[in-house]
């Protein structure tokens, strides 16, 4: 049971990498002087290889097909 959870949470993984190429990471920046505060807000995207999306299905797939085979 729990390698198709693992299998499927996997192949979820590999899809959305590929589709979405990477996620986005928020940073804040803020800066004090004196009595005036100065605070920035930034959105960094972390880009993902693709290689790394189609390893991940190629897994989840080994996975579900190797949990079928077990029983």
């Amino acid at each position: 049971m729990l390698v198709r959870i693992v299998g499927v949470a996997a192949l979820v993984a590999g899809v959305v990498v590929l589709v979405y190429g990477g996620f986005s990471v928020p940073k804040n920046h803020d800066a004090k002087l004196g009595p005036v505060e100065v605070s920035v807000k930034q959105s960094e995207k972390v880009h993902v290889p693709t290689w790394a999306g189609v390893a991940s299905i190629a897994a989840g797939g080994f996975l579900l097909l190797w949990s079928s085979k077990r029983k």
